[in-house]
């Protein structure tokens, strides 16, 4: 992306980190590929490229589970971030005894994970995520508020608080708590839910125009239609944002009898679902065959992608795990080619080296094993 910031790691570390008691890797490409055998260790670089952002990585694991069994049971990542010609050194990890994990910019203290949203954004696709567009809504929730965050780094907070906030509605209305304090909570409640809504929207109209600017390109995967879809953007569809506000407040206090004797708010953005469908046969994503499902899905990450590029003003680093695998040899030879375009660093897994003879010089590929990785071509 020619207006964005190239972002992209030199030098990576890890430290007692999976089943890794020290590895250290350098990069000067920006296609790089691990290949090894399954269970050998490939996934868990990846995840550990993923700690150096915010959240709980591309597993989604307890921060004490990633250490090394037989370790200290603390861990460490530590890369060397270059941006265009300036470099920096993040890191993040477990002290042992420590509950939550630090965070170092440049050998200080951050805040918080969020700090590292300042200076890089990590997408990733994992097989895991081959069972979205069938699976449950909860988990295309959390697919589309990462999404959102990797564009607006405010957004993850803000679900968080909204989350908190229904809950303590809920005890609230379980204990007959009091009708003023519920109304405070409510106000909370519908404030922090319509911009986690407007925020999911928002992502959703962006990545849509996105995508459907990426198609002409004559990219070979499937155009994808998407929508934000729930009880609550029906009902306050149109609205601007104060009386969304409004009205959502009004349903959680029509409500109260309705979601005490449910034990849960029945109403509301935590309900709210991504759809997707495939424009090309205007049928739900989740009725496409597998091998169209996964190319719907790595259509929506390119373009995000390149959406993260344009309104983060930094080009992302990108994690592919399995994904070469799943292609054929026109569709692998295009991927490569869509991923060099992007102009961002793209980290890829698979089993075989044979998966990766269509990548451009600009590549690199390393065969991992247990302990170690060898650059393999030098």
């Amino acid at each position: 992306m020619p207006d964005s910031t190239s972002v992209a790691l030199s030098r990576l570390t890890l430290t007692d980190f999976r089943n890794y008691q020290r590895l250290d890797l350098a990069f000067t490409k920006p296609l790089v590929a691990f290949i090894g055998d399954n269970g050998i260790g490939k996934t868990n670089i990846l995840e550990a490229i993923s700690f150096l952002s915010a959240g709980r990585g591309l597993r989604r694991a307890p921060i004490a589970d990633v250490a090394r069994i037989g370790g200290s049971g603390g861990w460490s990542v530590s890369a060397r971030l270059r941006k265009d010609d300036d470099e920096i050194q993040i890191g993040t990890g477990l002290t042992p005894g420590e509950v939550g994990r630090r965070v170092r910019i440049d050998g200080d203290d951050a805040k918080s994970s969020e700090t590292l949203l300042e200076y890089i954004r990590v997408l990733w696709l994992v097989p895991a995520m081959d069972g979205l567009f069938t699976g449950s809504g909860s988990d295309r929730r959390r697919f589309l508020d990462r999404l959102t965050l990797a564009l607006d780094p405010t957004h993850g907070r803000r679900v968080s608080n909204f989350e908190k906030a229904l809950r303590q509605r809920n005890r609230l209305l379980e204990n007959g708590g009091n009708a003023a304090y519920l109304s405070a909570i409510e106000t909370q409640v519908a404030e922090l839910g319509t911009a986690v809504s407007i925020a999911r929207g928002e992502t959703v109209s962006l990545l849509g125009e996105t995508v459907r600017a990426q198609a002409e390109t004559g990219l070979p995967f499937p155009l994808a239609a998407l929508s934000l879809e729930g009880a609550f953007e029906t009902a306050t569809r149109g609205m601007s944002a104060s009386d969304r506000e409004d009205h959502y407040k009004e349903l959680l206090q029509e409500g109260r009898s309705r979601d005490r004797a449910a034990g849960r708010t029945l109403m509301g953005p935590h309900l709210s679902d991504l759809m997707v469908r495939h424009s090309a046969k205007d049928m739900p994503a989740s009725q496409s065959s597998t091998g169209e499902q996964k190319a719907l899905l790595i259509g929506l990450i390119l373009a995000h992608a390149e959406l993260t590029a344009s309104v983060s003003g930094m080009t992302p680093i990108l994690l592919l795990d399995e994904v070469a695998a799943h292609l054929d040899p026109n569709r692998r030879h295009a991927l490569f080619q869509r991923l060099l375009d992007l102009g961002g660093q793209v980290f890829m897994t698979g089993t075989d080296a044979s998966l990766f003879e269509a990548l451009p010089t600009q590549g690199e590929v390393f065969r991992i094993s247990a302990e170690d990785a060898e650059l393999l071509g030098e």
